[in-house]
């Protein structure tokens, strides 16, 4: 293998892993609005990694098994819980109640991970038929997902403070739409 195919198929995983990362980033832009703590931040950013790097493993090895069919459920599956996500935090922040039904911490924090990761499975479903290298690719994807989580998380947090209480609804709203995006424009 020449130096120039390595080069071209390591700037084609990074670029695949910026555009699944990119709504890591967008749903990490989202839930920052709600307030967090820098450790949760950590915590969310290491989980979403991981979560991406887990899930194109696992579609990487049933793509290695079986034909593409999955892709399309794990991408309606992962739109679906993000409208619930989004729905539960639009209604949380009209309630009176101070804690939301699902936060970025325990059960929620896992929700969260695999709504934005159902993406990464159906691309490893693919990748795994194709037959890239299964290391480099799930390595890539974990730690640039991290990264954008993390960007997404803490400019969310800084744009909190401008927007107050409307906050919750806006990041909620992000949420939603994001999770449309996934169910009917994939």
């Amino acid at each position: 293998m020449s130096l120039e195919t390595v080069i071209s198929e390591l700037f084609t995983l990074i670029i695949m892993a910026l555009a699944l990362g990119m709504d890591a980033f967008s749903v990490g832009l989202g839930m920052g609005l709600i307030r967090l703590r820098m450790k949760q931040i950590f915590y969310i950013g290491v989980t979403i990694g991981v979560f991406h790097i887990v899930m194109p493993l696992v579609g990487m090895l049933i793509g290695r098994l079986l034909s593409g069919t999955f892709g399309t459920i794990a991408t309606l599956l992962g739109g679906g819980l993000l409208i619930l996500l989004g729905a539960q935090m639009i209604f949380a922040s009209f309630s009176k109640e101070e804690k939301p039904l699902i936060t970025p911490v325990g059960m929620g924090l896992i929700v969260f991970a695999l709504s934005v990761s159902l993406d990464s499975f159906s691309v490893g479903l693919s990748l795994g038929i194709y037959g890239a290298k299964t290391i480099l690719t799930v390595a890539i994807f974990g730690i640039i997902s991290m990264i954008l989580t993390w960007i997404g998380l803490l400019i969310g947090k800084r744009v909190q403070s401008w927007i107050g209480s409307y906050s919750e609804a806006l990041g909620g709203s992000i949420l939603f739409a994001f999770g449309i995006k996934l169910l009917f424009f994939f």
